[in-house]
């Protein structure tokens, strides 16, 4: 490959849009949720679907869970999806992420007590 479509190359990965937001890992067994968010919801989906591949837990939060249930007992579900404008800086979109999670995770506690639930957002506890 020539020095030009390297360039080219790299321009184009710069260029991509950027998608992070908000995403909470499931566990389909017991219903609890760790809601968190991410500047890179790619590389989180890449991140778990290895990590279910390795049967290697995804976060520490869930290592006893994860432990009991095994890795087939989870799933990533993608909650909202916040494009990066292209002026904004990182520590400014970071910014946006965490006020969405924090909107999410408010929505789920509401939602929970509405049905019943313990108020709680799973295994952020």
């Amino acid at each position: 490959m020539d020095k030009q479509s390297k360039k080219e190359m790299i321009r184009a990965y710069l260029r991509r849009p950027v998608v992070g937001g908000v995403y909470a890992y499931r566990n389909n067994r017991t219903g609890e949720l760790l809601v968190l968010s991410t500047p890179n919801l790619e590389g989180t989906k890449n991140q778990f679907d290895f990590s279910r591949q390795t049967e290697s837990c995804v976060h520490m939060k869930l290592q006893d869970a994860w432990r009991e249930y095994g890795a087939g007992a989870f799933e990533l579900v993608v909650l909202e999806e916040l494009k990066k404008k292209e002026d904004q800086t990182d520590r400014e979109f970071r910014k946006d992420l965490e006020v969405l999670l924090e909107l999410w995770k408010g929505k789920l506690e509401d939602e929970s007590r509405r049905t019943g639930g313990e108020g709680k957002d799973g295994y952020c506890g």
